[in-house]
């Protein structure tokens, strides 16, 4: 299993958890001196953890990553796209093309640079799995939704990316029904709740 963004937030929980499964651990991490105290912490705490240096925003940085991967094993259980970024919270009025390339890189561009790079991998496998780190703040119905906080967040790139993401996770969906494809949104819909993290500016315990 490779998760990229692992050294932190939901990314380094949900390999603590599954570590503790028994599953292995690719652990993706673009700053890699926290990647390796994050996958010290998890292996001194009985986890099978591999540390992988992964900017998901770089050809050079993914295809590295594959190669150090296939070191390892000839085929990839669980990609977990999880890197992300809430971008600056620019708001329509002021928000320029650049600002949105910048969000998109890691939230769009990122899923799909890392999803190619490791298909043969995925492939490879009896049931794999393509798990994207969506939001809520994607869903059209969320975003009008006047309950929902994510409606008075009046930003462009962050919500939008995530739009784009999860209109890509059907696409790949469709067209590689031998891969399991799903986004998943870490917030709490239904009491209109914000997962703590970083991202947010509550980090989580």
């Amino acid at each position: 299993m490779l998760i990229t963004g692992g050294n932190k937030g939901l990314g380094l929980e949900t390999a603590r958890r599954l570590g503790e499964q028994g599953w292995t651990i690719f652990l993706g991490s673009r700053d890699e001196r926290r990647g390796r105290a994050a996958a010290d912490k998890l292996s001194d705490g009985g986890a099978n953890v591999v540390m992988v240096p992964l900017d998901v925003t770089s050809d050079e940085s993914v295809t590295d990553a594959v190669r150090l991967v296939r070191e390892h094993t000839d085929r990839l259980d669980v990609l977990i796209n999880n890197a992300g970024t809430p971008g600056k919270g620019i708001t329509p009025v002021d928000a320029t093309a650049d600002e949105i390339h910048s969000v998109y890189d890691t939230n769009v561009y990122g899923p799909v640079r890392v999803t190619h790079a490791f298909l043969p991998l995925l492939q490879a496998a009896d049931h794999p799995r393509v798990v994207m780190v969506s939001s809520a703040g994607g869903s059209f119905a969320v975003v009008t939704d006047p309950q929902q906080a994510v409606s008075k967040m009046h930003e462009l790139a962050y919500t939008s990316s995530k739009a784009a993401l999860n209109m890509i996770t059907i696409r790949y969906a469709q067209a590689i029904p031998q891969v399991k494809f799903n986004c998943i949104t870490p917030g709490e819909v239904a009491n209109h709740k914000f997962t703590a993290t970083d991202m947010n500016t509550t980090p989580a315990s």
